[in-house]
């Protein structure tokens, strides 16, 4: 497979990976952003934690969707990251994301 074969099969999975973001994340309450990965779920839970002076964070959510182009399934049912950097939560306002009528 040469350099060009993988880049356009990567943009072909980054293509439809975004398609099914925009299907999916209208059922979702929640957008989480860590440093590795983005999150969209319907419950989150987060946990400062301290261990020998390290601080870090403990971040739970339920009924997730994980923006991975490589994983073969998206969805699950729970997920728990670990981290020692910033974690970003966000309410989803639905409203912004309706396409307004052209009436």
């Amino acid at each position: 497979m040469s350099a060009e074969d993988l880049e356009s099969y990567e943009s072909e999975l980054e293509l439809s990976l975004y398609k099914e973001y925009k299907d999916v994340v209208g059922i979702f309450r929640y957008a989480v952003e860590t440093e590795r990965r983005f999150y969209l779920c319907n419950n989150v839970d987060v946990k400062v934690r301290t261990e020998g002076g390290d601080v870090y964070y403990e971040v739970s959510m339920a009924d997730a969707w994980v923006w991975d182009m490589y994983r073969p399934a998206r969805f699950v049912k729970t997920a728990k990251v670990l981290t020692f950097r910033d974690v970003s939560i966000e309410e989803i306002a639905h409203s912004d994301l309706q396409v307004p009528d052209e009436s």
